[in-house]
């Protein structure tokens, strides 16, 4: 609540949001009339999105140079280590080992000064046209897998080819993100589309149920992010 009380406060003062992922924005668009707001989005499957009134927010587009190979968990980690809040950046994109990420223009300058290193790496920041990357889709390598239950433990242990117990440990540890918020709950029931990211293992979409088996198992379609 505290969350959407801020968000609504900044558009009411500035005319446009934080970036917002899918759950946030719906929390926020559901405290606002219709048609009296705007959406703007990076690309057309950009996970983290912004909220304006009139006029299109100031965002910009850093390309990460560096001669090294990164990770996602590398660049959103060292994003983190900068202390600032996930909302003040928006979707860090992978694509033909070139390494870019989405911030508010008024954050250049905080930027490429201190943001300088990437695990030990030195790193420096080129600011892009902003559409350089509009037309870019998220990609993924489609997974199918046959599980007893749509219980996120049962299918994260399909998924990564463990068992039901592991699973328990990585969520105690904080290790599973569900629907951009950490998972608490082993029990939980997934449904197509959620979505859900595993420390070290990586991110996934739950597509569809593709059949129930004979023995009434789940046949399911899952999608795995992946980078180029």
């Amino acid at each position: 609540m505290y969350l959407i009380q801020k968000t609504l406060n900044k558009l009411n003062s500035d005319g446009y949001s934080f970036f917002l992922n899918p759950n946030e924005l719906k929390d926020v668009c559901n405290h606002l009339k219709k048609k009296t707001y705007h959406i703007f989005k990076p690309y057309e499957d950009s996970d983290k999105n912004i909220i304006y009134k009139d006029t299109l927010p100031d965002v910009i587009l850093f390309e990460i140079e560096t001669n090294n190979d990164l990770r996602h968990q590398d660049i959103l980690g060292s994003l983190y280590s900068l202390k600032i809040n996930d909302n003040l950046f928006g979707d860090i994109i992978i694509t033909n080992h070139h390494y870019y990420f989405y911030t508010f223009q008024y954050l250049q300058s905080f930027f490429e000064m201190e943001y300088t290193k990437i695990r030990n790496y030195n790193i420096q920041l080129i600011r892009r046209d902003i559409n350089l990357l509009k037309d870019y889709h998220q990609k993924y390598e489609e997974l199918s897998i046959i599980t007893s239950s749509l219980r996120i433990d049962s299918v994260i242990a399909k998924v990564i080819h463990t068992n039901r117990d592991k699973v328990k440990e990585l969520i105690k540890d904080k290790n599973v993100i569900y629907n951009y918020e950490i998972l608490k709950d082993n029990d939980k029931t997934l449904h197509p589309l959620d979505t859900f990211s595993i420390r070290k293992y990586g991110k996934y979409k739950f597509h569809s149920v593709l059949q129930k088996t004979k023995k009434d198992n789940y046949m399911l379609i899952i999608h795995k992010y992946i980078s180029e």
